[in-house]
């Protein structure tokens, strides 16, 4: 049965109260706030402040200052959350990437077809920029400002996808249903096409072109040029 869109919401149940309260939980034990609802409802808090500020001035000239006035949290306040701004970059950065990361292998685990494992993936991974599209374009916009030693993070995700891809490609091909082809390079285009749904999603909404009729066309475009 196809994934829809509709159905991956229900079963992944991703909003930003699941995903804090599972940074939460998560480390609980690096937190001086104990009362988990406090603590959730102040990292959302943070969180809309810094992707606001951020698409108003960008992270690098956003201050403590002005982030603490956007959240309605004191200095003080939000030091129980993060150390400092770099802190805080990375936080979001790398929670997101693993949430990401963790979604797709669930989804993928049990999958042994490379054309279902290329359909299931384009999927979930577009699908999941229509749920947190700020996230996913912060993730991609702000990996400028991430310090030399920290630009790892952001590249091992882009790594990570385009191996997911190169691997469905290359299993695909030993089983004799896609054709040989460059797979990075294709892998590469697939990556700009799912790219493509959450930097510049105010043009597919001018066209009246939902998230499933875009997965839809991604997933048939691609398979007209790879399969036998």
């Amino acid at each position: 049965m196809e994934l829809t869109f509709e159905n991956f919401s229900k079963e992944s149940n991703i909003t930003l109260e699941y995903i804090w309260s599972n940074y939460f939980k998560k480390n609980r034990i690096f937190f001086k706030i104990k009362n988990e609802n406090i603590a959730v409802k102040n990292l959302i808090s943070i969180f809309n402040a810094t992707i606001k500020l951020s698409n108003e001035i960008g992270f690098q000239a956003m201050t403590l200052r002005a982030l603490s006035k956007e959240s309605k949290l004191s200095m003080g306040a939000m030091y129980n959350y993060f150390p400092s701004k770099d802190d805080l970059f990375k936080i979001i950065h790398i929670y997101g990437l693993n949430l990401i990361t963790n979604i797709m292998n669930n989804y993928l685990k049990d999958e042994t077809s490379p054309e279902q494992k290329m359909k299931i993936s384009i999927r979930i991974h577009i699908y999941l920029s229509e749920i947190l599209p700020q996230w996913f374009y912060f993730l991609y916009m702000e990996t400028k400002n991430l310090k030399r030693e920290d630009r790892k993070i952001p590249m091992e995700s882009e790594l990570f996808t385009e191996k997911l891809f190169t691997d469905i490609l290359s299993d695909g091909i030993k089983t004799g249903v896609y054709a040989e082809r460059n797979i990075i390079l294709t892998a590469s285009m697939i990556k700009a096409m799912l790219q493509d749904w959450y930097l510049k999603r105010w043009k597919y909404t001018k066209r009246k072109i939902n998230v499933e009729q875009y997965a839809s066309f991604v997933i048939e475009f691609i398979e007209s040029y790879i399969k036998i």
